[in-house]
């Protein structure tokens, strides 16, 4: 196979390809249809001819039989009147005016035959385009159908989609709400227990002043507890116990 043929065949594929994409089934049934449609009046139209030349020939024939009918009786009434010869002439006539009327028979004949085929063929034909339509209507309306359901399917599957989607928002958000309520918790906990200032450093330095002010202040306590406690029975205060160490 040549370059050219395969580069033509693959064009034509494609082609009817994007034809087949293209069709439409209600359109391809309509055409369908007017083809039919065609089809019997072109039939009604050849019956018609074929009847009209049937009736041409029977009035000649009719004619053809008047005239046979009249010289026979033009020959009776001159032999009648001894005239032979005009009763031979007659009669010359009337045999040529038959032996057109037998060679019209098998014409006649003929389309007679001719005609009962296409009335035979129109009824069937007719028959075949009314089922057609009765069927095309139906498949249209299948396919009106059929292509709604698809459409809601589709509309269906995107909403599903969207549902989805949001669902999965919805489960985000509530997470990150989690989340932060969790903080929020753990954060309160930690500010009533004090870690998170000693942790922070967040005291500035007259705090630091005050709180060091404040130990001091337990420890000399703390200590003059002690002393109180390891002083002499005779010691009367802490003021005796300095002099007597001075001493």
């Amino acid at each position: 196979m040549g370059l050219f043929q395969r580069a033509h065949d693959i064009v034509e594929a494609k082609a009817n390809k994007a034809l087949d994409q293209a069709e439409n089934p209600a359109d391809m049934l309509d055409l369908s249809y007017e083809k039919m449609l065609e089809q019997l009046t072109q039939v009604r139209r050849a019956l018609v001819d074929v009847a009209a030349s049937r009736k041409r020939l029977e009035l000649q024939e009719t004619q053809l039989q008047h005239s046979v009918d009249h010289l026979q009786d033009q020959a009776q009434a001159a032999v009648s009147q001894g005239r032979d010869d005009l009763a031979k002439e007659a009669l010359t006539r009337k045999a040529a005016a038959q032996q057109q009327i037998d060679e019209m028979e098998p014409q006649h004949q003929q389309l007679t035959e001719q005609e009962e085929k296409l009335e035979q063929t129109l009824q069937a034909l007719q028959q075949r385009v009314n089922h057609f339509r009765t069927q095309k209507e139906t498949l249209k309306a299948q396919y009106t159908a059929s292509k709604a359901v698809t459409s809601v399917n589709e509309s269906v599957s995107g909403i599903s989609k969207s549902i989805s989607d949001s669902g999965a928002a919805l489960e985000r958000a509530q997470d990150k709400i989690a989340t932060m309520q969790s903080r929020a918790q753990a954060t309160d906990e930690l500010l009533e227990s004090g870690v998170l200032e000693d942790v922070g450093g967040g005291t500035d330095d007259i705090q630091k002043e005050l709180d060091e002010l404040g130990s001091k202040s337990n420890v000399d306590a703390e200590l003059a507890a002690l002393k109180a406690q390891v002083a002499p029975a005779g010691a009367v205060g802490p003021g005796n116990g300095a002099g007597a160490a001075r001493q």
